[in-house]
């Protein structure tokens, strides 16, 4: 087991604002809410805090990691560290052994405190954060597009794959895609924020598309076909005679297209019916004389 200086040094809890009996949950959700507020794109000069945050979710966001660093903190105080003893000598009150039972090279943690060889402990690079905008036509579709990220230690384009069907605020995580490891160790995660601008015709539902047609009265009293718009060509839409106002229609493979395990959508289209404003003698006469033959009631003006 090897251990950091700053294991000795640092209280990480305190550092991400949780208490010692913490979840994974609560840490994990406690680190994207300071790395938000403090990433350098965002908050310059705050490269430093936002660096201790990275960090401290290094060792607490890695069970294994969280288990050896409670381990050490056990052994109180040790050189100073957590506020320990004179830096002239080294302090080892309640120190007990019997925690490290899985311990095989002790030189590991205590080698750079008394000036022995150590080992570089690898350590995750941390996680970057970015927002994507996106056409509704390209959420709808997919798209290979790309990113340009920049702050320190970050500065490079990233290719991004769009999944067909990705709706507003959903978050892509790209592995591997963060900031670099040190000493070797992995690079952390890329998680991108997506952003569908908005369409004046359609709208998203789960798979399927909506859209809105509207046809007059006497359309859909008689029936009659409608063009409607799709994200390609026009589609001829047969509207039965008596379609009641905000029927659904369905159009089908008119929507997401097919991927993976998902079926292609539809396009769902309700029809609207406009009514007249307003009505001359003769035709306010020839809807009384429907009324009447439909033996409905009529109120007189």
């Amino acid at each position: 087991m090897a251990a950091e200086r700053d294991w000795f040094e640092k209280d990480f809890y305190k550092v991400l604002g949780v208490g010692e009996s913490a979840t994974d949950k609560e840490i994990t959700r406690a680190y994207r809410k300071l790395a938000k507020e403090l990433h350098p794109d965002t908050n310059p000069g705050k490269e430093e805090q936002f660096k201790d945050v990275s960090a401290a979710y290094d060792v607490l966001g890695d069970p294994e990691k969280r288990k050896e660093y409670d381990q050490v903190r056990k052994m109180g105080p040790v050189g100073g560290g957590f506020g320990g003893g004179p830096r002239g000598g080294q302090q080892y009150s309640n120190v007990d052994f019997g925690d490290f039972g899985d311990v095989n090279d002790l030189g590991d943690i205590f080698g750079g405190l008394f000036g022995g060889p150590r080992r570089q402990r690898q350590q995750r690079g941390g996680d970057i954060e970015a927002q994507l905008k996106i056409a509704f036509r390209d959420a709808v579709m997919g798209q290979t597009t790309s990113i340009q990220l920049s702050g320190n230690g970050a500065p490079r384009t990233v290719n991004v794959r769009i999944p067909a069907g990705v709706v507003d605020k959903q978050r892509i995580r790209l592995k591997g895609k963060g900031f670099p490891g040190a000493n070797g160790g992995p690079a952390g995660d890329l998680y991108i924020d997506v952003h569908v601008l908005p369409d004046t015709r359609f709208a998203m539902k789960g798979r399927n598309l909506t859209t809105t047609v509207s046809v007059k009265m006497s359309a859909a009293i008689l029936g009659t076909t409608v063009d409607v718009p799709t994200l390609d060509e026009s589609v001829t839409l047969k509207v039965p005679a008596g379609t009641q106002p905000g029927t659904v229609m369905r159009v089908k493979g008119r929507g997401v297209p097919a991927a993976g395990k998902h079926p292609v959508g539809d396009l769902l289209v309700t029809v609207g019916v406009e009514l007249p404003k307003k009505l001359n003698k003769k035709q306010r006469a020839l809807v009384e004389e429907l009324a009447r033959e439909l033996h409905e009631e009529v109120e007189d003006d």
